[in-house]
């Protein structure tokens, strides 16, 4: 044997086509089919894999947002998911990168309220994962019961691209206040807008989740100097703004001993959910939900526990994922395997079983398929031996013979040009055999009637 032939496709397209009883041809066919679904199982095993990294847009640093951020980022961790926080003006900054494909970000917290004028299709709800209330407060001798009271005086609102301002605004001129007329609406960050107020620089201030931190608000509540706005209007602001909850700051919740808030106190504000964009992959989204049950899942001042997350849909629609998730909770595989094992064996069943599935009804049907066309080719051959035998019966004359014999010479000769596979030898040579048996009929009639 030559060296050169080792490396010959047709000697290794042998053994298959021997197996399958199919030509080169065929074989070639069959190879390229199965060839094809093995590289689509293969890339999309890859294809699907979810990311090692996902991009959250978040809050100014220190903002309940970014808190939240970062014990997220420590629960993906504990899974092999780096989550990568970009700091942000608040929830509208954060709906406006979501909504721009040209911004690389995944996810973020985005409070109710924000979407009018912009662009969400393509964004999704994973749930809603708390309460976000707006805390107005104020310097005055006196208590104030309707906001309405605030016209004409300096109001911090937030910066822009705050959830705090937008929703401050939208209260504002329910009651009849806009920028641009008596009052003053200045646009001050969280930690500004608290030094001002304690110093006499603005009458109130707006705060939200989303824009200030926890101490500061706090630090407020404790101010003797400083009132908690009581939103007595609550039950008709959120009837009229129907993104708002209302939330009861019950009495003595921040300071027992000192009684504060000295009375319920009456709250409105948006729910805080978590956006993402269409594509997030669904391992992620699991993840990410995962993560919502350990850091908002646990009672607090304003909610009960197990309140959230919820799949509650306001202006986004819940994501798919979202509706199995809150239906059924992560699949048995993400239960009982850590995750990075639960993804590959979830790849393996989606990519490689449906393979499988394919694979074998395509090499059992193309294999009889090419065997079925085989037959017709050497039956044909059998009809015009009969055919034949026919004639020799009905027309003995000596012309006729003859005629007979060069028409079995035709068969034979193209039945030698016939390529078959040797698994189809036995019937090649049966057939030839056949040729012979009547070739042998038409010379004994020939021998035995006179010319």
């Amino acid at each position: 044997m030559k060296e050169g032939n080792k490396g010959d496709p047709a000697r290794a397209q042998r053994p298959v086509m021997e197996a399958l009883g199919l030509s080169r041809a065929a074989t070639l066919a069959v190879s390229l089919v199965a060839g094809a679904i093995v590289l689509f199982a293969v890339f999309w095993f890859f294809h699907s894999a979810p990311p090692d990294t996902i991009i959250m847009t978040s809050g100014p640093e220190g903002s309940i947002f970014r808190m939240n951020a970062e014990r997220y980022a420590q629960i993906l961790a504990r899974n092999g998911v780096k989550l990568k926080i970009l700091p942000s003006q608040g929830s509208l900054e954060n709906l406006k990168r979501l909504a721009d494909p040209a911004v690389r970000v995944d996810i973020g917290f985005v409070q109710g309220g924000m979407a009018g004028g912009q662009k969400i299709k393509g964004l999704v709800s994973l749930g809603s994962v708390s309460y976000e209330p707006l805390l107005l407060f104020y310097r005055n001798d006196r208590p104030m019961r309707l906001l309405s009271e605030f016209a004409g005086r300096r109001l911090a609102i937030g910066t822009e691209g705050s959830g705090t301002r937008s929703t401050a605004l939208a209260l504002l001129s329910a009651n009849g206040i806009v920028p641009g007329g008596p009052t003053i609406l200045e646009d001050l960050d969280a930690d500004d807008a608290a030094k001002a107020l304690t110093g006499g620089k603005v009458d109130a201030v707006f705060l939200m989740g989303d824009f200030a931190s926890p101490q500061i608000m706090r630090s407020l509540l404790l101010t003797p100097s400083v009132r908690l706005f009581d939103f007595v209007q609550a039950d008709a602001y959120t009837r009229r703004i129907t993104y708002l909850d209302k939330v009861d700051l019950p009495e003595g919740s921040v300071d027992f001993g000192r009684d504060i808030p000295s009375h319920d106190v009456s709250l409105i504000g948006p729910t805080v959910e978590i956006v993402a964009r269409k594509n997030l992959h669904p391992a992620l989204s699991d993840l990410l939900l995962d993560a919502a049950i350990e850091v908002h899942g646990k009672a607090g001042l304003l909610k009960k526990r197990g309140e959230f997350p919820a799949p509650l849909e306001h202006e986004f629609p819940i994501s798919s994922d979202a509706s199995r998730f809150y239906k059924s909770g992560k699949s048995f595989l993400y239960r009982s395997l850590p995750f990075w094992v639960a993804s590959m064996v979830n790849r393996i069943l989606v990519a490689f079983v449906p393979m499988i599935v394919v694979l074998i009804p395509v090499l059992r049907v193309l294999p009889k398929f090419y065997q079925w066309r085989v037959r017709l080719r050497i039956f044909r051959w059998y009809r015009v031996l009969l055919a034949i035998e026919r004639d020799l019966i009905f027309h003995a004359a000596p012309e006729t013979r003859k005629e007979l014999l060069g028409r079995l010479d035709h068969v034979e000769e193209e039945v030698n040009k016939m390529k078959l596979p040797a698994s189809y030898a036995d019937q090649f040579y049966v057939l030839r055999g056949n040729i012979d048996f009547v070739r042998s009929r038409v010379l004994e009639v020939s021998s035995s009637r006179p010319e």
